[in-house]
């Protein structure tokens, strides 16, 4: 039986009242499995963005459950809530988010500072070289690369040891180089690391380093595949999908085993 690091069941979310009422996710059912690699896809409005931050913890549904490494979130008040994405989710954002007036190290140690940790500066560095940015820790944001900014982010990230990591259109910012770089260091982990991940992204491309792609519509999970993923084959069926009316195409997805 496969296990899921991360569980959606049932998820809904409703945005405004009367003629201002929006569905982004109408039910969605699915598992992200320990160890692997998922890209979310979906046209803009589909609810990707909306799985994400309700999946970590960002958002609260209005209907429906997440558990992450066997917690159910909605059990939880917003304090602990705030503990449990500080120490098991791990966040990565296209803006990179990081702190300006901060070294590299700095920043990957940030989130065990606001908890009231003091890591041991062997851990940061062992995070920066994960990244391949050893000799970057005394740099600031503004000295480095826009590849170097975001694997920074990774290596924060990391530092808590999360059980998965959210990447949100990690590579929206970069150039194609700096994109491979990124998404083959998020492919290591999974690989060498067992780490668990979550990518929103709208490029074939970047979801060709995925294990399984999940594509969404209208708030729904319309189509999963997973095995012999290439940018081509992604594109493909977006296009097949784009060509099915939704109320067709609109068949929530259960959590592989």
């Amino acid at each position: 039986m496969t296990t899921h690091t991360v569980t959606l069941t049932g998820l809904r979310a409703v945005y405004g009242t009367g003629t201002r009422r929006v569905t982004a996710l109408d039910g969605v059912t699915t598992g992200f499995a320990s160890g692997t690699f998922t890209a979310v896809m979906g046209p803009s409005g589909s609810g990707k963005s909306t799985l994400l931050h309700c999946a970590a913890g960002l958002d609260r549904p209005t209907e429906g459950t997440v558990t992450i490494d066997g917690t159910r979130l909605d059990d939880l008040g917003e304090d602990e809530l705030t503990r449990l994405r500080r120490d098991r989710i791990g966040f990565v954002f296209q803006a990179f988010n990081l702190v300006s007036t901060l070294t590299a190290a700095q920043n990957v140690e940030l989130p065990l500072r606001l908890a009231g940790r003091r890591p041991p500066a062997r851990d940061v560095a062992a995070a920066l070289d994960a990244v391949g940015l050893a000799d970057r820790a005394g740099h600031r944001p503004s000295e480095l690369s826009g590849g170097e900014q975001q694997r920074v982010a990774v290596a924060r990230a990391l530092i808590t040891r999360p059980a998965v990591v959210f990447a949100d259109e990690p590579t929206g910012a970069l150039d194609s180089a700096a994109s491979r770089q990124v998404l083959r260091l998020l492919r290591a982990l999974v690989d060498d690391h067992g780490q668990t991940v979550v990518m929103v992204t709208h490029d074939p491309a970047a979801a060709a380093y995925a294990d399984r792609v999940l594509l969404l519509a209208d708030g729904r999970v319309v189509d999963e595949f997973d095995g012999g993923i290439t940018a081509a084959v992604v594109a493909a069926r977006i296009a097949e999908r784009a060509a099915v009316p939704s109320q067709q195409a609109a068949t929530p997805a259960g959590p592989s085993c």
